[in-house]
């Protein structure tokens, strides 16, 4: 089975359920759907953002309308799961077709933008590997990353310092319309089924 959080039919963003079970089972688990709902059902439309990238210019998720576009939240200080997230949709990435690549983008908010300046987010990226013409690492405004955060389903908890933070790992992939299709729980999930969901989500909308 397809290891991710899934949806069936709902067109709301009601997050609150989501938000519950990653804090019960510490974000560390994926939930299993039926490898046999095709087409991804619609979720909503996606929160949009405006926030700074790691060349320190502006990006808002509209910029990317007409890519599909995999939204995940981390931060450059964290030790563990953070990194084996990124490494796993840098994957991803590297793996998508020549003729697919360009249809999609990569995007990585930072929870802790106060320590996450560009330059910082820059050289995660290199140490990491990413093709920053297909990611984008943003910081911005604390508050505003926060309640975006919560809009996108991802729990968080500040720390006591402004590098470090608590919170859950959720990625969701938007196709080019603005629209969440599919969401990803935690960091064991399957990459082969996630590169199969973008390939899908850029081929159903370049179909008549």
């Amino acid at each position: 089975p397809r290891q991710r959080a899934g949806y069936s039919g709902t067109s709301t963003m009601n997050f609150t359920w989501m938000i519950v079970v990653l804090v019960l089972l510490c974000v560390t688990t994926a939930t299993p759907v039926s490898a046999n709902d095709s087409p991804l059902p619609q979720i909503g439309p996606a929160p949009d953002f405006f926030l700074t990238t790691q060349d320190n210019t502006q990006l808002k998720l509209t910029d990317l309308r007409g890519k599909v576009v995999a939204v995940t939240f981390i931060f450059t200080t964290c030790r563990d799961t953070c990194p084996i997230l990124t490494a796993k949709l840098v994957g991803v990435q590297r793996k998508l077709a020549a003729d697919i690549s360009p249809n999609v983008a990569f995007v990585a908010i930072s929870l802790t933008p106060k320590h996450d300046t560009p330059d910082v987010l820059k050289a995660y990226a290199k140490a990491h590997n990413a093709d920053l013409s297909r990611w984008a690492f943003l910081t911005g405004d604390i508050k505003q990353i926060q309640a975006l955060a919560k809009q996108y389903g991802v729990f968080v908890k500040a720390k006591k310092t402004a590098a470090d933070v608590d919170h859950g790992f959720l990625t969701s992939i938007i196709d080019r319309t603005g629209v969440i299709r599919v969401q990803y729980m935690g960091v064991r999930f399957e990459p082969n089924e996630l590169l199969a969901d973008l390939q899908a989500l850029v081929k159903e909308a370049a179909s008549p």
